[in-house]
């Protein structure tokens, strides 16, 4: 389904959730769709069930995912989309800090106003629904 990276700072519970919902925004997921048992996913992609299992939790807590008992968990199909203030000032530090970095690695604001670009162009379908 997916690669994890176990050297990164990320933690891997949070790499899972991160790559689940590319997948979603992709359309490679889609609702209804029935995801991988927690022990299958953690075989998958070699990681300790407990922190597969933290990651399904936190994706169902936020809508993206609903397990039916005795039946699986599932991709789900009335993903909402809310507007979360704590989470866009969030985001909009991330970006900051990425400009930033740009600035000192040498990268043009043109240059990432092109990969902005290229991504909406990636997740067009997702984002103009």
């Amino acid at each position: 389904m997916f690669e994890i990276d176990p050297r990164s700072a990320t933690p891997i519970y949070e790499q899972i959730i991160k790559k689940m919902k590319e997948l979603c925004i992709k359309g490679v997921l889609k609702p209804g769709d029935k995801l991988p048992s927690v022990r299958e996913m953690s075989s998958m992609i070699i990681a300790n069930p407990n922190t597969v299992s933290k990651a399904y939790k936190e994706l169902e807590r936020e809508g993206l995912i609903e397990t039916m008992r005795g039946r699986g968990t599932f991709v789900s199909k009335m993903v909402q989309k809310k507007l979360d203030e704590e989470k866009i000032e969030m985001i909009k530090e991330e970006l900051r800090q990425i400009m930033i970095d740009a600035f000192y690695a040498g990268i043009s604001f043109e240059q990432i106003y092109q990969w902005m670009k290229d991504m909406n162009n990636e997740f067009a379908n997702a984002f103009h629904k």
